[in-house]
C-alpha cells in the first residue's frame, strides 16, 4: 500500500504523513528529502543556481522512483503535480490524499518561513493564492481524497484520513 499526500507548500504534507505512516506501521518518505540528499544542498539552493527546469526534472525522476517503490506513506513536493507525468504516476500507483488549505491559512502557518523558495517574494499572500488557483484543479485531478485541513490538530487530521481510507476499503478498522 503506497499512500501520497500533494497539497500546497505549507498544508501539512509532512507533519501529517510522518503521523499517518506512524499509525499505519508504514514507512515515511518526504520527496523533497530525497531531492535534497540526493544533490547535497537545499532545494532552495538548487532552485536559485539551476533553475525550477532543472528541479522539476530531478523531482520527475524521484516521483517516479518512490511511486514504484515498497509501501510507504509519501509526502511530495507542493509543485509535484504540474507535471502531467507525475500526476499520472502518482494516480496510477498511490492512494492520493489531498490536504486542501486555502492560501491565508497557509500563510498563517508560513510567514516566518525563509526555506520556501516559492514564497521568498515580495507579497506571499499572493504568490500563495495564484499558487492555489493553478495548482488546486491539479491536486483534485490527483487525488482520490480530498481533506479540508482547516484549524484541526494532527491527530485529528490523520484520523480524518483514516476513516476516508477505510471507507474505501483501502485500510482495515484496526
Amino acid at each position: 500500500m503506497k499512500i501520497a499526500c500533494v497539497g500546497l507548500p505549507g498544508s501539512g504534507k509532512s507533519t501529517v504523513g510522518r503521523q499517518l505512516a506512524r499509525r499505519l506501521g508504514l514507512p515515511f518518505v518526504d520527496s523533497d528529502q530525497v531531492i535534497e540528499q540526493r544533490i547535497g544542498c537545499s532545494i532552495r539552493e538548487f532552485f536559485e543556481r539551476e533553475g525550477e527546469a532543472s528541479f522539476r526534472d530531478l523531482e520527475q525522476l524521484v516521483i517516479d522512483e518512490l511511486t514504484q517503490g515498497g509501501a510507504c506513506v509519501l509526502s511530495t513536493g507542493g509543485g509535484s503535480v504540474l507535471r502531467p507525468v507525475n500526476r499520472e504516476h502518482l494516480r496510477g500507483r498511490a492512494q492520493v490524499v489531498y490536504l486542501h488549505s486555502a492560501p491565508e491559512e497557509v500563510f498563517r502557518r508560513l510567514r516566518h518561513d525563509q526555506n520556501r523558495p516559492l514564497l521568498q517574494v515580495a507579497d506571499p499572500l499572493a504568490r500563495l493564492r495564484d499558487l492555489y488557483i493553478a495548482r488546486d484543479p491539479l491536486y483534485r485531478e490527483t487525488a482520490q481524497f480530498v481533506i479540508e485541513t482547516g484549524r484541526p490538530s494532527v491527530s485529528t487530521l490523520v484520523n480524518m484520513i483514516l476513516m476516508q481510507l477505510e471507507l474505501a476499503g483501502v485500510v482495515s478498522a484496526p
